[in-house]
């Protein structure tokens, strides 16, 4: 897999990235593994394919899965109202403007459902792709989800009623708080037993504690190159947010991947059932489309389109490809990322999945992307697809 190896260290000596993993599988092994770069501009710590990230929104897969584990089991219903599970979510009101400074409130139309938190349709936003919810905290002193706190997380409005539009945000954090209620455990506890253990993802946690002497410094773009930076999901909280809050490496991400390449089943051990991951892939917003997401935090992330040009769908738990895209994945491949610069993807029509691991801030920089595409590329030239 030479040309892989070729993009990757080209893409470091350029100076896209302080450092970089990358891994490809296909659903009987992994094919390449390669490091690059260094863990820290600061130390020189050399980068290495055991090397521990924070995985911010690949947390979101996850999420879904255990979800979907109890979907399975008959034990949630994916169309039921997230209120008749969890009743402080009918607290939650749609933000629809501001008089002046005072936010305009109302009573969501519809009713969220456990299916519209894992896609995205729920009507919650983040605040960094969204003026108003930015508006919303600035105004109100509401509180980020990343300070961990239940309250931060009942704070969130809606900008849409559910089910009317594709808008990124905190629903897979509830969604998680969903999976508590109906399971009657912790979320921590109920993914280290459902999906980590059976899946032999021994470097995956909700805490670095154990991962420290490999975790990857977190950076960010200067003039002069990258600095580092102190960021990180909040250690201990009230609530692990399903959205942002796992640290792993890319051989274990990479064995969760495969696990679903190989429609539920890795090294003899079944976690799904194939008609799962059926439900997990399934286009779950109907007439509904995945758009760019236009940043208003710079410093934070750049405008968000993976592939440009692509039309995307979001199912369950994955945002899907539905067109081939030129050197690149096939439709039907499914995938997202963390925003510290961590992707992933995975395409059963090609059998092979990808994860490019870095750590650095903006999202989506212009840097991050010539790697990413120039990984993916490779990728396809390797494997004839």
């Amino acid at each position: 897999m030479s040309r892989i190896a070729a993009a990757l260290e080209a893409s470091t000596a350029a100076g896209n990235a302080p450092g970089v993993v990358g891994l490809v599988a296909r659903g009987a092994g992994v094919v390449y593994e390669g490091a690059f770069g260094v863990r820290s501009v600061e130390t020189g710590a050399a980068m290495t394919v055991n090397s521990v990230f924070r995985i911010y929104s690949m947390t979101k897969a996850i999420g879904a899965v255990a979800a979907a584990k109890l979907i399975e089991a008959g034990s949630l219903d994916p169309d039921a109202p997230v209120a008749s599970i969890l009743p402080e979510f009918g607290e939650v009101p749609v933000l629809a403007g501001f008089d002046g400074d005072v936010p305009r409130l109302r009573t969501p139309r519809t009713p969220a459902t456990v299916r519209h938190l894992a896609s995205h349709t729920s009507g919650l936003a983040y605040e960094s792709w969204n003026a108003d919810v930015a508006r919303w905290q600035a105004t109100t002193g509401a509180r980020t989800v990343l300070t961990g706190t239940k309250a931060a997380l009942l704070r969130y409005p809606m900008v849409c009623d559910p089910g009317t539009r594709w808008v990124y945000g905190v629903g897979v954090d509830w969604l998680g708080l969903v999976v508590e209620k109906v399971s009657g455990r912790r979320i921590d506890a109920f993914v280290r037993d459902a999906l980590f253990q059976p899946l032999g993802m021994v470097d995956t946690a909700f805490e670095p504690d154990a991962l420290a002497d490999r975790l990857v410094a977190a950076h960010y773009v200067t003039r002069d190159g990258f600095g580092v930076l102190d960021m990180g999901p909040p250690a201990r909280p009230e609530v692990y947010g399903m959205g942002h809050c796992l640290y792993s490496t890319a051989h274990d991400y990479m064995r969760f991947l495969r696990m679903l390449l190989n429609r539920g089943e890795l090294d003899g051990v079944r976690v799904l059932k194939p008609a799962t991951v059926d439900f997990l892939t399934a286009n779950a917003i109907g007439d509904l489309t995945m758009g760019r997401m236009v940043s208003v935090a710079p410093r934070v992330s750049a405008d968000v389109d993976l592939l440009p040009g692509t039309p995307m769908k979001h199912a369950f738990g994955f945002a899907t490809t539905m067109a081939d895209t030129p050197g690149k994945r096939a439709a039907g491949s499914q995938g997202w990322a963390g925003i510290a610069n961590t992707h992933y993807w995975f395409d059963p029509a090609r059998d092979v999945a990808g994860v490019l691991m870095m750590q650095f801030l903006p999202f989506v920089d212009p840097r991050a992307m010539a790697v990413y595409d120039a990984f993916e590329r490779a990728v396809y030239a390797e494997i004839g697809g």
